[in-house]
């Protein structure tokens, strides 16, 4: 007779399609609610990393959503293994766990590496025998991926900011106090920006109203990536005929724009002889803070335009040459150059200054693009609420983060600060410690979807 492995305790979860789910721990149920199917799943598997910490040791963990029934290894640390399925794993006494690709789970594996003190990559291989032991499974051989995993966590370093940082200067080193939470938070944030991508990206600032502070959050945007990643950093004005981003950059030796590097395109499209130094007569140089900017036509008496097949050219030709492309948009979203950037989108950030007016704008615009089939990217996207004001509206404020954290991933405050009061070039370094703390904060959470 083959004895059953027991499950203690039972955990049964299950997500719907609506982004809605449950799950029951020994036969209590809990109701799960998420901005999707992946935040569902997110959600659910912290409630069980948080019973096998409880429990100190890893649980089994039944799944059923519309890409059927899983058996899961849940480990304390938020490690997860798929287990053999169900009709096996109820038999045999001994199952082995097969390791799974995060991604596989539709799980952001860096939810876990946030929310757990241990990620899988630091926990060391005794604490992973001990889990194992606990399941009563069998140890794989060993691999070098095994052993550098193995290598303890890095250190962190002593603080440089707050009263921490102060207390360290003030004693030249003799007292050094560890990082406060708000510095754990900047580094994080810095880490988060600095992650290594799959490829280009293209992030779409958008709002149809015009002064909604889309084009000062293209530079924010453009300057903290460029700031923390080092450079390959592009904010790209893509008004069809003239927008301002070229107005609010530090100024160029040329005044040319992207109407006369789509002119001279194809020297760029020969990968033989194409150069990323030679864009310099088309992009202005944003100086320290390591980006570049492509400017709109500025010309009163041309003509011109950039249209959805331009932005496309454009589009697959600098990303070539740049890692991020931060892309300003017009007010006329029914334009086939706005079309052509949403459809290239790998992140939407939708602007809105604390107003009734521009906030309607962006709802709005968020009900046109759910009627035209980007859901997906609605949900993905990051909501940017900026203050018109020292003091801005708290009733609205609260309104606003209601109405867009039920539609998008994430939605962030950022600051008045009187330096971008006038509209004139923007000088990072002349923005308050608190605003360009915030940008970081944004451009971190932007980062995260891509």
């Amino acid at each position: 007779m083959i004895e059953t492995v027991p499950i203690f305790p039972r955990i049964e979860a299950t997500v719907a399609a609506d982004a809605t789910g449950t799950v029951a721990i020994n036969g209590v149920m809990q109701s799960v609610v998420g901005a999707d199917e992946q935040a569902v799943r997110a959600e659910i598997l912290t409630l069980v990393t948080v019973t096998a910490t409880d429990m100190g040791r890893p649980v089994r963990l039944n799944t059923r959503d519309r890409l059927g029934e899983q058996l899961l290894a849940v480990y304390p640390d938020g490690h997860v293994e798929a287990l053999s399925d169900r009709a096996t794993a109820a038999t045999v006494s001994a199952p082995t766990p097969v390791p799974v690709d995060p991604a596989s789970l539709v799980v952001d594996p860096n939810i876990h590496s946030a929310q757990s003190p241990d990620h899988p990559e630091q926990r060391e291989r005794s604490e992973r025998s001990e889990h194992l032991e606990g399941l009563g499974d069998s140890v794989a051989r060993l691999t070098l991926k095994d052993f550098l995993q193995s290598q303890p966590a890095a250190q962190v370093g002593p603080a440089v900011m707050g009263w921490q940082g102060t207390v360290r200067r003030l004693t030249g080193g003799l007292v050094s106090v560890g990082p406060g939470a708000a510095e754990l938070t900047h580094r994080g944030a810095i880490d988060r920006v600095q992650q290594s991508l799959r490829g280009p990206r293209t992030v779409v600032v958008i709002n149809p109203k015009g002064g909604a502070h889309k084009t000062t959050a293209t530079l924010l945007l453009a300057a903290t990536f460029g700031t923390y990643r080092g450079g390959y950093t592009l904010a790209w004005d893509n008004n069809e005929t003239r927008g301002t981003l070229g107005w609010r950059a530090q100024p160029a030796r040329h005044s040319n724009t992207a109407v006369d590097l789509l002119r001279d395109l194809e020297r760029f499209n020969d990968l033989r002889s194409a150069r990323v130094g030679d864009l310099d007569n088309y992009v202005r140089s944003q100086g320290s803070t390591q980006f570049d900017v492509l400017a709109s036509d500025e010309d009163a008496a041309a003509s011109s335009t950039i249209n959805g097949q331009a932005f496309n050219e454009l589009h697959t030709t600098l990303s070539r040459f740049y890692r991020v492309i931060v892309v300003d948009t017009g007010n006329n979203m029914r334009a086939s150059n706005w079309e052509a950037a949403l459809d290239a989108a790998d992140q939407l950030v939708i602007v809105s200054t604390i107003r009734e007016d521009t906030a309607a704008s962006a709802a709005w615009l968020v009900d046109g693009l759910y009627e035209k089939g980007h859901e997906e990217k609605v949900r993905n996207a990051v909501t940017v609420l900026a203050s018109p004001s020292k003091v801005a509206d708290a009733q609205l404020n609260r309104r606003l983060h209601d109405h867009f954290a039920s539609l998008t991933r994430t939605v962030l405050d950022v600051p008045h600060d009187p330096a971008l009061v006038d509209g004139g070039t923007l000088n990072y370094d002349a923005l308050a410690p608190a605003t360009r703390e915030a940008w970081l904060q944004v451009t971190a959470a932007v980062a995260d979807g891509l």
